[in-house]
């Protein structure tokens, strides 16, 4: 099992900043691809970041100008720096690790921690 613990939110202002993390214990597999998701009010869960253990890094096409996905292997942590906030970046990100195993797709999720962009 893993387990993932998401820190870093909070209220920011338009424009503004933030830097979530991602600590991940358990059995973590260095194929473990980690990422961010996140959970617009009103919305589906949609992905957003993903990396991998080699630190290729995927961007939704949306966010790829703002957003920075980073992974430090020896720390098991994933990164998601977020620049020039909008309002409609307020959402739950949830940080997930996708594992490949013998054929079949591992999804582990953490609790999700709000974003909220507001004046």
């Amino acid at each position: 099992q893993v387990q993932l613990v998401e820190s870093g939110g909070g209220l920011v202002q338009p424009g503004g900043s933030l830097r979530l993390s991602c600590a991940a214990s358990g059995n973590i597999f260095s194929t473990d691809v980690m990422g961010w998701y996140r959970r617009p009010p009103g919305n589906r869960r949609e992905l957003v970041a993903q990396i991998d253990s080699g630190h290729s890094p995927w961007l939704e096409s949306s966010v790829k100008d703002r957003f920075t996905i980073s992974r430090d292997n020896a720390k098991n942590t994933v990164y998601l720096q977020i620049d020039s906030l909008k309002p409609e970046d307020t959402a739950v990100y949830y940080c997930n690790v996708w594992r490949k195993l013998d054929g079949s797709n591992l999804n582990f999720w953490g609790q999700g921690i709000q974003v909220t962009v507001a004046s």
